[in-house]
């Protein structure tokens, strides 16, 4: 794990302890070695944060081009194994073979279905852009479901609100055959990624952890 991963764990734990302390389940779904790849709502900038602290492997996360502008935000995002893509991955051929070299790596990735952030927290329709990479790839998908960052900090939100619970759980994960259509499919991307997003909302909320 590079220094600067590191360190973005260490913050990330530090300020989701100390200001959003939230309740974790399913940690057991997520794969100890080889590839896969993580799909969850999003709601808040708090989201990749929020997951990536639970998964014990590096990560790459799959993020809006629109973020990699010039100077330290931009740098820290690539230091931190961030992929630049449109909107809509399935158009961003450069994107694309990044993430499927990250795969073939056997690195896990980051996917946000939906493409952007929920303007009011809801579950939005999902992009084709997972379900490609998914077909494409041919590896486990495991569905993650983030509770409370849109509240702590939603997408009109300049300031996050403090003591807000951000919890996160994680789903069984999805096997090829689970979210692959198929090739007659005629719309097999987006019914990939209609699949996987109805896996993310089928998934409840953590219980609370005992006192």
């Amino acid at each position: 794990m590079n220094w600067l991963y590191q360190v973005g764990r260490t913050l990330a734990d530090c300020v989701f302890d100390g200001g959003y302390a939230g309740d974790i389940a399913g940690i057991e779904n997520i794969p100890r070695s080889g590839p896969f790849i993580l799909a969850s709502n999003h709601a808040s900038f708090f989201d990749p944060p929020a997951i990536g602290r639970h998964v014990p492997a590096e990560i790459a996360y799959f993020a809006r081009k629109s973020l990699f502008k010039p100077g330290l935000i931009g740098s820290i995002l690539t230091s931190v194994n961030a992929i630049p893509v449109d909107r809509d991955g399935e158009s961003d051929i450069q994107a694309v073979k990044k993430v499927l070299g990250a795969l073939k790596q056997g690195r896990g990735v980051l996917f946000f279905p939906e493409g952007t952030r929920s303007p009011d927290g809801t579950l939005r329709d999902p992009m084709p852009g997972v379900g490609m990479i998914a077909c494409k790839a041919r590896v486990p998908v495991i569905p993650a479901r983030v509770f409370g960052s849109f509240e702590a900090f939603g997408r009109d939100m300049e300031v996050p609100a403090l003591n807000i619970p951000i919890s996160v759980a994680f789903g069984v994960r999805l096997s090829p055959d689970a979210f692959d259509p198929g090739p007659n499919e005629k719309s097999r991307y987006l019914e990939t990624s209609r699949r996987i997003m109805k896996a993310v909302a089928a998934i409840p909320p953590p219980a609370p952890s005992p006192i």
